[in-house]
């Protein structure tokens, strides 16, 4: 009997390190997600601002961020490159921009180096100084400068937690292995019975 006791307090003792191995790793697995955008998700603004940005809750990498900047005809009001400062992720605008609806397109490498998107609307009420009806409205076969066809993809979803799945499978191994050894132990063993 003693040694089926050592056997069920070292299952319980690698249960409860496998536990606190998990639980502390679940958290950490998780990807960077978005806080919240400048201008907020469909703000109503006076003019196009100079610049769109989206704060995040860590630090994302600089490699691969883009952003896209869409007027309601597709054209794309993108300036260069997308900056990145702590956890602010900013694009600039070019000038004369359009009044009216802007969908805001990113896409940035979180701190783990996963890719992580999404997008927002803003309306703009009036045009920016220096806009013109013409520029705002492409003709048809013109390529318009800086014009970058939107991506057409879904909007994506948070990543599977595999590590849930890990956590719950080996949670369930265990709980069975100590299911068939506390049935061992509870029922007499039918050779010593017989001799």
């Amino acid at each position: 009997m003693r040694p089926i006791r050592q056997l069920l307090s070292a299952l319980l003792g690698a249960a409860v390190l496998a536990l606190i191995l998990l639980g502390g790793s679940g958290p950490a697995a998780a990807h960077d997600t978005a806080e919240s955008s400048s201008p907020a998700a469909g703000a109503t603004l006076a003019a196009p601002p100079e610049t769109v940005s989206v704060t995040f809750n860590k630090n994302p990498l600089g490699i691969g961020s883009h952003f896209l900047v869409n007027d309601a005809a597709g054209t794309n009001w993108a300036d260069g490159g997308v900056q990145i400062v702590d956890n602010v992720a900013s694009q600039k605008l070019r000038s004369g921009a359009p009044a009216g609806l802007y969908t805001v397109m990113w896409r940035v490498a979180s701190s783990d180096a996963h890719p992580i998107e999404g997008s927002f609307t803003f309306t703009a009420t009036a045009g920016a100084a220096g806009s013109t009806a013409a520029a705002a409205v492409p003709t048809m076969g013109t390529a318009q400068p800086g014009t970058i066809p939107a991506p057409e993809k879904a909007p994506s979803a948070e990543p599977f937690p595999w590590s849930l799945v890990i956590f719950v499978g080996t949670g369930v191994g265990i709980l069975v292995a100590l299911a068939l050894m506390a049935r061992r132990s509870l029922t007499p063993d039918g050779d010593q019975a017989d001799g």
